[in-house]
């Protein structure tokens, strides 16, 4: 299997971004993505990185 070439943490900063309102197409070309690959992630990390801002809100 091939390894990806971005880091969980630049999948959730992508993820982030896309929450703050960015449209898929615009992360796409900026991030060299293809947008299935986009969907993958959300689904793939979506809840996990929702999941840690819950925590950290909780931690303030």
């Amino acid at each position: 299997m091939k390894k990806s070439k971005f880091s969980p943490n630049q999948i959730a900063q992508v993820l982030k971004e896309y929450e703050a309102g960015k449209s898929v197409e615009e992360l796409s070309r900026e991030h060299e993505i293809n947008r299935a690959t986009f969907y993958q992630w959300r689904k793939r990390y979506g809840v996990m990185v929702a999941s840690v801002h819950t925590r950290v809100r909780a931690m303030l």
